[in-house]
């Protein structure tokens, strides 16, 4: 069965979580034994092979993983190559799946699939709607369907949840450290990932609390792509200990995680979600990371946090105010069995432990991924 995996972020070299959604599928997909090709548009042809093989090689740095059996190759997709082209190129597939920018295109391929990570809030124009009469619409995430479902006015067939490897995170070998984690890209536009608030916070909680934080860190990761706002966080950090990670290679992100007490995130602050749910995370799947590598996450609790979280956690974990996500902080780092009680580590009743972050890692295991990529494609 030949699949082609499309996002037309993979021209722009993007590398967040639906990027790595993506290749989780392409390589569940692959171990199935489906024959898989990433679609790249648009290269320079002269250069093609090169810029191929440079795309393996970025992809394959951000994964941690060997992509060496998915055939990268270029497309006339969202070029200026005639319809008939594009048809022809879609037509050579058993199946195609796309994570769609909000664009929408015909495709002869036999089963298509559209993969929303955006809760969209346009309307779709009748010939969009045309578009999608032969495409299965998945989302990354219940508050994006609920979103596209209301603006678009179409079915979601399912939810496609990302994957965590858990046992990459797994380690007795690394102890916990006094370090505040917090992961995404540098950028102001949509669900910007408010670093600058998270600076803000550290240092009150630093003001506020200087012997209890004495020895602590706030490490701040992702790629740049805004470098006004950027340079605007690291000016906020002044000369605390905040540390700051551009392009870091799977690994070593992997060994930042298990390091981590608490993963903070404010993606949302202050947004409302019921006027502009493109502001609010769509879904946070390093959320989910960090729950599987013991950091306690404290979030802005809307859009997919608040599903990963569920209600009752949601109100002990989550944070609307920059005084509000102090406060927590600090009360979970005086009282280290709360804190455990929390990720369902450790003590209390069975009450605690049903309740605990732990428990909510088992729809993103590689089983239940593995089993919707399967029923999904058929294999």
């Amino acid at each position: 069965m030949k699949i082609a995996f499309f996002s037309p972020y993979l021209t722009q070299k993007h590398a967040g979580g639906g990027e790595k959604h993506l290749f989780d599928t392409a390589l569940a997909a692959a171990k199935l034994g489906a024959e898989i090709y990433v679609a790249i548009s648009p290269l320079n042809q002269a250069k093609n092979k090169l810029q191929l093989d440079d795309y393996r090689r970025f992809y394959s740095q951000f994964m941690g993983r060997d992509l060496s059996k998915l055939k990268f190759v270029q497309i006339p997709l969202m070029t200026s190559e005639n319809i008939l082209k594009k048809l022809s190129w879609t037509k050579q597939f058993d199946q195609l799946y796309y994570v769609t920018d909000g664009s929408l295109f015909f495709s002869l391929a036999k089963r298509n699939h559209l993969h929303i990570q955006v809760p969209f809030t346009h309307k779709l124009t009748q010939l969009n709607r045309l578009k999608l009469k032969n495409w299965q619409i998945n989302t990354n995430s219940a508050f994006t369907q609920k979103v596209i479902e209301h603006y678009w006015q179409v079915k979601v067939n399912s939810i496609h949840y990302p994957l965590v490897k858990l046992d990459e995170f797994k380690s007795k070998e690394i102890k916990k450290e006094k370090l505040i984690l917090s992961v995404g890209r540098f950028f102001k536009q949509l669900h910007s990932k408010r670093q600058d608030v998270l600076v803000e916070a550290f240092v009150r909680l630093v003001e506020a609390e200087p012997k209890l934080m004495k020895d602590w860190r706030l490490v701040l990761v992702g790629d740049v792509e805004d470098k006004v706002y950027f340079n605007h966080v690291r000016k906020l950090a002044r000369s605390l200990p905040v540390e700051f990670y551009h392009q870091i290679k799977r690994q070593d992100l992997i060994t930042l995680f298990k390091k981590a007490t608490f993963y903070w995130h404010a993606a949302g602050f202050k947004v409302d979600e019921l006027k502009h749910p493109e502001k609010v995370e769509h879904f946070g799947i390093t959320t989910i990371e960090a729950i599987a590598a013991g950091a306690l996450p404290l979030v802005v609790p809307k859009g997919g946090q608040k599903e990963i979280l569920g209600d009752k956690l949601v109100s002990e974990l989550g944070w609307q105010t920059v005084d509000e996500l102090v406060k927590k902080t600090a009360r979970l780092i005086k009282d280290k069995r709360l804190a455990s009680l929390k990720l369902g580590e450790a003590g209390g009743s069975k009450e605690d432990k049903r309740l605990g972050l732990k428990k909510k890692l088992t729809p993103f295991t590689q089983e239940a991924f593995d089993r919707r990529v399967k029923q999904m494609f058929g294999l």
